[in-house]
């Protein structure tokens, strides 16, 4: 048995992934910069680089995961494509905001926020789909 795998999902898929690899590739190296190799030793270069990756785990597969869920019963490209396009652009805006700083900024209440209303309306619109709203 052959399975398909959603299309549109794996475009942001492979964009997500490539975010998440640079994040664990700063946060790499700023352990390597600072020889710390547990915590963050009170250094703000690595403790921004732990949350910006930390915080990108906490929110990217969900999401992620609920864009393949509404691919898979038939939520329009159009709407996948939306979606898509904000997760990527909210997990960015993020990660520099974070990488930048660990205070509360305009970035990160973007990030942040969209983020919250991507996933919202995916799993909005998975739950439409399942009910013949496409």
């Amino acid at each position: 048995m052959t399975m398909t795998l959603p299309v549109e999902t794996a475009i942001f898929a492979a964009l997500l992934g490539l975010v998440g690899a640079a994040l664990t590739a700063n946060a790499i190296a700023q352990r390597a910069r600072t020889g710390i190799t547990t915590g963050d030793g009170g250094i703000a270069a690595l403790a921004q680089a732990i949350r910006a990756h930390g915080n990108f785990i906490e929110q990217a597969p969900l999401a992620l995961i609920g864009l393949a869920f509404a691919e898979g019963v038939g939520v329009r490209p159009l709407a996948l494509n939306v979606l898509g396009v904000a997760l990527v652009a909210s997990r960015l805006a993020s990660a520099v905001a974070l990488n930048g700083s660990l205070g509360l900024t305009t970035l990160r209440v973007i990030g942040g926020g969209s983020a919250v209303l991507v996933q919202a309306a995916i799993s909005a619109a998975i739950l439409l789909a399942l009910f013949g709203v496409h």
